[in-house]
């Protein structure tokens, strides 16, 4: 069989604005990381450095459904472009704010203004695959794909932004995000060719997405995979520097993304006949048993391939996640619906990086991955109980395997 993924890049158009989308998300696994970092080389203290994270993330959350249904309406380039302008500026007086010493409140609020204007560069082409394959077969292996890409993205920004910052300036990772968002951001308003038209009032007047009872489900789920992910970036660093390998913990990052990168890639090639609510369901069940060793283990070595076993989990959540936000909303409401997700994303890793934050500065690293392992545990019951909810109606359904 001819490999899906060759398939869906040879769109018209696609290989050029994947590249440009690529580089403009890398950023989303680097300030985070890079603003805990630069906080506790500054204070000392990984309780505020995941405080300052858990603020932009908290703002980039709070932002997202606003700017879906902005691009929505007005298209995204319109959106995109004012938006990355006040990213630069804020987070040029973020820098400032930590290295000179200015008050905390300054400190937080720049972070929150940087964290708000991330560039949303990811759920945009996610809306762009599905204008250009709506229909398609396809479809659900371009979005499979933007899962993969997302974790590659994950495996070089961690490892980069932490390079950058524990070998070099402290400031270096956090202004290395800030020139790869604006690159990246800037050549993805330019693919023209790829952008879908505006739906203008029918997006404005509409109810907003979240009122689909279904999307609410999958809120609960981006939360807890966030709050994994936010647990795990801020653990996964204080458990390097409590064995005296600090500068590696962008490896141990980074594995958590390999793992699941490579379980999206199969998972999009496969043609599944399970239902997608049910593939969410067994899927968040995994991620709360492969989290429970990650408390016990003590040494880097032994840590690192558990890291990789755990990751293999996260990235058919978030699969099947977007996939049955695609399925379920009105079709003039799908970036809000994305970005829906990536809200409830964000407040998870706000939650998970303040929580384990707190954690790791009592108890130890060890003790904050029984967060990671809650949330999953939490995700898997509400989309247990609430199956109904996500059912697809077959005339929504793009091809038997993912009927729902």
């Amino acid at each position: 069989m001819a490999n899906p993924y060759l398939q869906v890049l040879r769109t018209p158009h696609a290989l050029p604005m994947v590249l440009a989308a690529f580089i403009g998300r890398l950023p989303l696994s680097m300030v985070g990381l890079g603003c805990v970092l630069l906080v506790a080389a500054e204070t000392g203290s990984y309780g505020l450095g995941g405080a300052v994270a858990a603020v932009g993330a908290v703002t980039t959350a709070i932002a997202g459904p606003l700017f879906g249904r902005w691009a929505d309406t007005h298209g995204q380039r319109k959106v995109l472009l004012p938006v990355l302008l006040v990213f630069v500026l804020s987070g040029a007086a973020f820098l400032f704010s930590v290295r000179e010493d200015w008050p905390l409140w300054i400190v937080f609020v720049t972070a929150g203004l940087a964290g708000a204007c991330i560039p949303p560069v990811s759920s945009m082409i996610r809306v762009r695959w599905t204008h250009l394959l709506r229909g398609s077969h396809r479809l659900p292996t371009a979005l499979a794909m933007e899962s993969v890409v997302d974790e590659f993205a994950f495996i070089v920004g961690p490892v980069l932004v932490t390079f950058l910052s524990t070998t070099g300036h402290a400031t270096s990772g956090v202004v290395t995000a800030f020139a790869l968002a604006t690159v990246g951001s800037l050549l993805f308003a330019a693919q023209r060719k790829t952008e879908p038209e505006p739906h203008g009032h029918v997006s404005r007047q509409g109810p907003s997405a979240i009122r689909t009872t279904g999307l609410r489900v999958l809120f609960v789920v981006g939360a807890a995979v966030g709050a994994i992910l936010g647990t795990l970036e801020i653990a996964l660093v204080a458990f390097a520097e409590e064995v005296g390998a600090k500068s590696v913990s962008g490896v141990l990052i980074a594995g958590l993304a390999v793992g699941s990168m490579a379980s999206g890639i199969g998972w999009g090639a496969v043609h599944w006949h399970t239902p997608l609510r049910r593939r969410l369901a067994v899927a968040l069940l995994l991620l709360t048993v492969l989290t429970v060793p990650l408390v016990l283990i003590e040494d880097l070595w032994v840590m690192l391939p558990f890291v990789v076993i755990a990751g293999i989990a996260v990235s058919p959540s978030l699969i099947s996640s977007f996939t049955l936000a695609e399925l379920l909303v009105p079709r003039s409401a799908v970036t809000e619906a994305f970005t829906w997700i990536g809200t409830a994303l964000g407040l998870g890793v706000a939650l998970g990086a303040s929580v384990a934050g707190k954690i790791v500065d009592v108890w130890g690293a060890n003790t904050a991955f029984v967060v990671a392992t809650a949330s999953a545990g939490v995700a898997a019951l509400v989309v247990l109980a609430f199956q109904r909810l996500l059912h697809v109606p077959a005339e929504h359904v793009s091809e038997p395997a993912l009927a729902g």
